[in-house]
């Protein structure tokens, strides 16, 4: 399968789906009628390019080729992927599906972001109804991983799953919805709050600022990490989602929501509601809450990739297949070529910039940290060996700060063993942006029992790890630097 998409309509939601195709490897063509439309998705990019590599420890593909074309048949044209993302009138998005079919190839996906319209809908009066389906996302695309997927019967079964591995590809969650309706799944809850909010505004009983405020700080961040049902079932304790029920279920019954009575929208309303939105987030520009939005989302969503727990389970996953047939996967035994060995490859994410806007020294010791942990893996101290009960313990480290690297950079790191006999184990790294030198951290470990927490001699599978990277390593020089803090063996 090709790696082109074709986005057919440019805002928010299309530029989104660019930026996530883009910057993972596809070349993306562009449809759309409105002349700024290269300026706005320009400005999408931007984002993506600050926000999305932080998300990863692992460095992401070559970015794709962006083109824009005139018509939609040009730009779907090759396309393995098209995704319209149109305004929501049924009648325009027959139309665009109509000329999509027209030109493009029979097995293409023809994904639609609608928000609301079923696929039976979309699908109606289409030359191949079966290529068309729902593939709702999120914004922002780049960065949220959540995509609603509703088909009708007339999508053959093998094709969702090739369409669900394709967008698993991507770093993303494709929910295969059982069954269509009206505004899918995600969109119902979101209604559903909406419309008590705008009760809540109307009567006076919050802001838009307190009902923001009750969320982002209270069940949002529950809700973030754990969901709906999960969230009840801890609420439950022991007892579990039983007793949850029997104690709460009463309150269904009771008055609290105004789900199904929606207020008028007057003027006075939406003037209110917009007075009040205004006052409480006019002070940035638009381009400026979304890329405070984004950092906020990185940082929450890398903090869930330290306890591999929802979105962050999903990011570890997709870092293993970017990792997956590169020089930063497989063991010594699966074969090494001559010279230092890549340890890490990877963006500067937002979390690790200081306020000069370049690498905490802090992070120079993480990235170092990873790189000696992959050299582990690499030699077969991996995380088996390490619940068997041995492993290596860092008994002196030392960094050289030779160059500043900024947000967003791109750094890899080397790595040359010194020494790798018996106990001990001397690394040296060297951090490059580019072409150039920008660190270098030096490593002595000694191997350990983990049972009596003392030395000891490692495992036969470690021994010929070891002595397959000295065998791969024994042209290199003694490095420029090394040895100044920790001595070198002889």
């Amino acid at each position: 399968m090709s790696k082109v998409a074709a986005i057919i309509g440019g805002g928010v939601i299309g530029g989104g789906w660019a930026a996530r195709f883009l910057l993972n490897g596809w070349d993306v063509r562009v449809f759309d009628p409105d002349p700024q439309a290269e300026r706005k998705i320009g400005e999408v990019l931007a984002n993506a390019r600050h926000a999305l590599p932080g998300l990863s420890d692992v460095a992401l593909p070559e970015e794709g080729r962006l083109s824009f074309h005139g018509s939609i048949a040009e730009a779907v044209e090759g396309a393995a992927w098209i995704q319209e993302s149109v305004p929501e009138r049924l009648d325009l998005k027959h139309k665009t599906f109509a000329e999509i079919q027209a030109a493009c190839g029979a097995d293409a996906f023809i994904g639609s972001s609608t928000s609301g319209f079923k696929p039976s809908e979309l699908q109606e009066g289409a030359t191949n109804p079966g290529q068309i389906f729902v593939a709702h996302p999120f914004n922002p695309v780049y960065l949220l991983p959540l995509i609603e997927i509703v088909a009708t019967p007339e999508t053959p079964t093998e094709r969702l799953e090739e369409l669900r591995a394709l967008l698993v590809g991507l770093g993303l969650y494709p929910l295969m919805v059982r069954k269509e309706i009206d505004a899918h799944i995600a969109d119902r809850f979101l209604e559903a709050v909406w419309r008590e909010a705008l009760w809540l505004v109307k009567d006076g009983v919050a802001t838009t600022e307190e009902i923001d405020n009750a969320i982002r700080y209270g069940f949002g961040i529950r809700w973030a990490q754990m969901g709906l049902f999960e969230t009840y079932r801890v609420a439950g304790g022991e007892a579990g989602m039983k007793h949850f029920m029997a104690q709460f279920g009463p309150a269904l019954k009771w008055p609290w929501t105004k789900l199904m009575d929606v207020p008028e929208f007057t003027d006075e309303l939406v003037d209110l509601i917009a007075g009040q939105s205004d006052e409480q987030s006019g002070a940035y520009s638009i381009r400026q809450l979304e890329r405070i939005r984004d950092d906020n989302l990185v940082a929450m969503m890398r903090a869930l990739k330290a306890q591999d727990w929802g979105a962050g389970a999903l990011l570890n996953a997709h870092d293993a297949t970017l990792r997956a047939g590169t020089d930063l996967d497989g063991r010594a035994v699966d074969g090494l070529a001559p010279g230092a060995v890549v340890t890490l490859r990877r963006a500067v994410p937002p979390d690790w910039a200081d306020y000069n806007g370049h690498m905490n020294e802090a992070r120079y010791l993480d990235a170092f940290c990873a790189a000696t942990d992959r050299f582990m893996e690499l030699v077969g101290c991996d995380s088996d060996y390490i619940a068997a009960g041995m492993s290596y313990f860092t008994a002196e480290t030392h960094i050289r700060h030779l160059g500043e690297v900024h947000l967003g950079q791109k750094i890899e790191v080397r790595t040359q063993m010194l020494l790798g006999e018996g106990k001990k184990l001397h690394l040296y790294h060297e951090m490059r942006a580019g072409e150039d030198l920008v660190a270098t951290g030096e490593h002595f470990l000694l191997h350990v029992d983990l049972s009596t927490r003392r030395p000891c001699d490692p495992g036969p599978e470690v021994v010929t790890g070891l002595a397959l990277v000295a065998a791969a390593q024994s042209d290199l020089t003694w490095p420029e630097g090394a040895g100044r803090a920790i001595r070198r063996p002889g």
